[in-house]
Order: C-alpha cells, then sequence, then structure tokens
C-alpha cells in the first residue's frame, strides 16, 4: 500500500491565442495535484490534473485542496478506484459540480502514482493489453462559424497527416450544407467525418441536421441537442438516420447510463474533468461493452490512450489540442494510429510532463 506524505493542489489561468473549437474557448482553467509517498521503503510521486473549459474554475481548486485535507493527505490507499470511492460518496449531500472536476485531478495523480510504484505504464496498470495501436480523429483547427473553404483546408491537412476521420462543427442551419459539401469533397474515401453541433439545435434543428448527414454518409452527429434535454433526444433518436454521439457535458456514468441502455447513443464521450477522473471512465467502459456502444473521449489522447489499452470499447481518440501545448512529450501518431505507450521502455505512470517554464508561467495560486 503507499502512504501518501506530501500532497498539493496549484491553480493554472491559460489564456488562449484565439478561441477554439465549436464553443470558442478562450482560456482554460487548470488544476494540478501533486503526490509523494511511499511503499515499501521506496519513494514515489505523482501528478493529475483537471480543468475548466472556459474559465470559472477557482471553485474547483478550493473543492480540490478540501478533498485533498479530508481524504489523501497523510492516509495510505489501497487502491485508485477505493479512494475514488471513498471521496465521491462525500458528494451525496453536496452534489458533483465542481467537486467531480477537482477529484478529477485527484483521482489522475492516485492513478499515476499507483501506476508508478507498480513500475508500469497506466494502461497495463489500469489491466490493460500492451500492444493496442488506436485510431485518432483530426479535430483541431475546425471551429464555429468557419468557412466551407476554411473547414476543407482544416480537413485536407489532417489527412496529408494521416489521420483517419475528421470532424468540422455544425451551426445547426442552412449553412451546413455548403461546409460538409466542402468538406466531403476533399476526403479520400477511405476516411470517415464526424459532425460535432456543440449543442446548438432545437429539435427541428436537429433532425435537419441528421437528414443532411445522413446525405454526407456522416457516421456521427455530436450533440445536436442540449446535455439536459433527455426528452429530446429520446425523439430524435427514435428515428435518427445517423449515429449520435454525447457525453462531454455529463458528470458521471449514472448520468450517462439512460443514453446507453436505452440507445439514444451509438457513440458515448466521456470528460475526464466531468467524469471525476479516469475511474468512472473505466465503469463508464465497462457499461459500454455491455451496451455494445462506442466510447470517444474527449480530447485529452495522450492520457486517454491509457483508457483505450485497458477497454476495447474505445474506439477513437480525438486530437483536439487544448491543454496539450503544455505537456512536453508530444504523442507517436503513424497512419493514423496512436501507438502503444504500455510496451517495453515505456514510462511507468501516465507519462505526461509539463514543458519547461509552464508552471513559473501560469500558476496563479
Amino acid at each position: 500500500m503507499l502512504t501518501l506524505r506530501e500532497v498539493t493542489s496549484e491553480f493554472w489561468e491559460y489564456r488562449l491565442d484565439k478561441p477554439i473549437g465549436g464553443s470558442g474557448v478562450k482560456q482554460i482553467d487548470i488544476i494540478v495535484v501533486h503526490l509523494h509517498g511511499d511503499r515499501d521503503g521506496k519513494s514515489f510521486n505523482g501528478m493529475g490534473f483537471s480543468y475548466v473549459l472556459g474559465g470559472g474554475g477557482r471553485i474547483a481548486h478550493e473543492a480540490a485542496t478540501i478533498l485533498l485535507d479530508r481524504f489523501v493527505r497523510g492516509q495510505t490507499i489501497e487502491h485508485p478506484i477505493r479512494l475514488w470511492h471513498q471521496i465521491s460518496a462525500s458528494f451525496n449531500r453536496l452534489g458533483k459540480g465542481p467537486n467531480n472536476i477537482a477529484l478529477a485531478a485527484i483521482d489522475v495523480a492516485a492513478w499515476d502514482i499507483y501506476a508508478r510504484s507498480l513500475a508500469m505504464p497506466l494502461g497495463l496498470a489500469m489491466g490493460g493489453a500492451s500492444s493496442r495501436a488506436v485510431p485518432i480523429y483530426g479535430s483541431g483547427a475546425f471551429y464555429a462559424g468557419q468557412t466551407p473553404d476554411d473547414a476543407a483546408a482544416a480537413a485536407t491537412r489532417h489527412v496529408r497527416n494521416g489521420y483517419r476521420a475528421v470532424k468540422p462543427r455544425a451551426a445547426g442551419a442552412p449553412s451546413d450544407r455548403d461546409l460538409l459539401k466542402a468538406v466531403a469533397a476533399v476526403l479520400p474515401g477511405d476516411t470517415q467525418m464526424f459532425v460535432d453541433a456543440n449543442e446548438k439545435c432545437d429539435l427541428v434543428a436537429a433532425h435537419s441536421l441528421l437528414r443532411l448527414a445522413a446525405d454526407y454518409n456522416i457516421a456521427f452527429v455530436e450533440e445536436p441537442l442540449p446535455a439536459n434535454n433527455l426528452a429530446g433526444y429520446r425523439t430524435l433518436a427514435a428515428s435518427a438516420p445517423v449515429p449520435i454521439a454525447f457525453g462531454e457535458h455529463s458528470q458521471g456514468t449514472d448520468a450517462l447510463a439512460p443514453f446507453m441502455l436505452d440507445r439514444l447513443c451509438a457513440v458515448v464521450q466521456p470528460d475526464l474533468a466531468m467524469m471525476g477522473g479516469l475511474t468512472d471512465c473505466l465503469k463508464l467502459c465497462a457499461w459500454a461493452e455491455q451496451t455494445n456502444t462506442s466510447v470517444s473521449p474527449h480530447f485529452l489522447p495522450a492520457l486517454f490512450v491509457h483508457l483505450a489499452h485497458a477497454s476495447p470499447a474505445v474506439r477513437w481518440l480525438e486530437d483536439f489540442p487544448t491543454i496539450e501545448p503544455l505537456f512536453e512529450t508530444p504523442m507517436t501518431i503513424k497512419d493514423g494510429l496512436v501507438a502503444p505507450v504500455t510496451q517495453p521502455g515505456q514510462p511507468p505512470g501516465h507519462g505526461i510532463v509539463w514543458t519547461s517554464g509552464a508552471r513559473e508561467t501560469y500558476r496563479v495560486a
């Protein structure tokens, strides 16, 4: 067992040079957790992180500090899953909200130090296989309000880089036809297209977008409706001509379970921060395996490749650079596949290291 001697949490503000994605994110607040402990006389460190897209993350940092003092500092942990359950059970009267975002950073750090103490890459410590390469799709360089020509140029760059699928952003408006037509025109026959509506549609616009997607053989439409519109998704799924993807705004497997059980989505997209870390993502993957639902996590492929090693339900990873410019070591991508990170010679833990100077530049608390 690991005895945790030192625990810290930090708050970083990362302002972007320009808005990104369909939501136009301009700032990302990052909660960073460090754990230091010992096992059998040997010392180990673990690093975890979480984030709030768009800012407003100070409350999650405060929650992380409180949770570390209450559940982690000076404690002996048997396994990250057990720690996750101990902490998440305390949300019964408080609700998830910022607590779940804080828990995500603690959970990732716990998995990292646990895997390091076993001298294993995280994917193996989570029970995964050692040789699986995972397909990745190009999502970066697409944004809200993009012209058809710009979207086609972005798709062309992704194809040249070997990606096997791309995901432009839709507006839920008549202009979507020209954009999808332009992107489809530059894609080779073996390259798929997904479309992200970023919760922009009402039910009428969502029906129209799905019919349009069918015209261009689109593999799935992501978030055609707001995440809290369960009734709308039931109506939409009953006659959807293409698969629906969903999940990045949902806090936990319990919120996503109805969508999988009732076949309201064919692809589920867990977000690390919203899920409260990797532990609940593992649980979600088990549900997905039983319901034959594909899992495609929300960005962070350098971390989620470990989840892909642990579960065959993970079918795609998303390349949508958000905090990745702050990572020291880039992923290895070849022929549209993320190379295995669990083979001999790979570092223990998740292997993510911040770039030199990132902490000094972005830390504010």
